[in-house]
């Protein structure tokens, strides 16, 4: 589920780190220089991915260019935060996402989830609906562990992962192989999504390649009935891949993310 590959990173400047506990998180936020009322927009990274991808700097360039807020950071484990990933789970994950949104932004939010960023968007817009105003996914991920790895898993697979622990799950963006735990599986199912009501009734931008090799496209279409809110659009992109980094695809969800702000200023 990474959602770049090594070619689209940017070399790191040094981040601040927000400490959480023994963890220290990685992030870097511009604040805004137009209205306040105008929301900060965070982007969530995807599974095994980290904030130098293409789509968080782009996005990054982007509000700045145009004086709003930007937030993007790295769960623990991955990039520049401390951790190792195969010690991870959704929920640490997901607490790293809250203690951003709540020690280093102000403010209405809008969230901008990538993959497994887009589950991760949509658990903290429940634990924080009061500040969250709006959501935009790409390729969106809910319930991926279960649905599209554990789901997906030979009988044989599944032995090693119950007995071993941990299974090598080959990477489709040319790295090596990274690990699938069980904890990680196990735990995850505490944050399931799509097996109920989704009771968000912000505005919601889904976009998702029809070529997405890695998370279907009905699983965005799934996550729009699942949702409560009735102001919520898909947008499918014919020849668009999991990645959705191309500048014609970039250029989209920034449109998308502009028009969005737009509707939601005062």
């Amino acid at each position: 589920m990474a959602d770049a590959f090594p070619s689209d990173r940017t070399p790191p400047s040094a981040p601040p780190r927000l400490k959480r506990g023994t963890a220290s998180i990685a992030y870097h936020h511009t604040p805004a220089t137009v209205s306040s009322l105008v929301p900060t927009v965070v982007f969530f990274g995807g599974f095994h991915s980290d904030m130098t991808g293409t789509k968080a700097t782009t996005l990054e360039a982007w509000a700045q260019s145009r004086g709003c807020g930007f937030t993007r950071f790295d769960y623990q484990g991955h990039g520049g935060s401390s951790g190792r990933f195969q010690d991870g789970a959704i929920g640490i994950w997901l607490e790293d996402a809250l203690a951003v949104i709540d020690r280093v932004t102000q403010g209405p939010l809008v969230l901008v989830g990538s993959s497994m960023g887009g589950w991760i968007m949509l658990l903290a817009a429940l634990a924080r609906r009061e500040r969250i105003v709006g959501l935009v996914g790409v390729a969106s991920a809910p319930d991926f562990t279960e649905d599209l790895i554990w789901g997906r898993m030979h009988a044989a697979e599944r032995a090693e992962l119950l007995h071993k622990g941990t299974l090598a799950q080959p990477s489709t963006s040319g790295e090596d192989a990274y690990p699938i735990t069980l904890v990680l599986i196990e735990e995850a199912r505490n944050h399931l999504l799509l097996r109920d009501e989704i009771e968000l009734d912000c505005p919601v931008r889904l976009i998702h390649g029809l070529s997405d090799a890695d998370v279907p496209p009905d699983l965005s279409l799934r996550l729009a009935q699942r949702l409560r809110s009735l102001d919520v659009h898909v947008t499918l992109v014919k020849d668009g891949d999991h990645r959705l980094s191309r500048p014609e695809d970039l250029a989209l969800l920034c449109r998308t993310i502009g028009h969005l702000l737009a509707q939601l200023s005062p």
